[in-house]
């Protein structure tokens, strides 16, 4: 019996600016993105946004 394959992953973070999310996550949708989470950064004061996306 074989393993079965096997789906890996390549991973991404990105500053959100809030006037501007929607269209942020929209373009990178579109290159097949997909939003995992989204996070205060380190500074506290701006969003970071994680996404993931099958690799070819």
């Amino acid at each position: 019996m074989t393993e079965p394959s096997r789906r890996t992953w390549e991973y991404a973070t990105i500053p959100l600016l809030i006037h501007n999310t929607k269209a942020i996550l929209d373009s990178w949708g579109v290159d097949g993105w997909e939003l995992v989470t989204v996070l205060p950064g380190a500074n506290g004061d701006q969003l970071v946004a994680y996404l993931k996306r099958p690799t070819s």
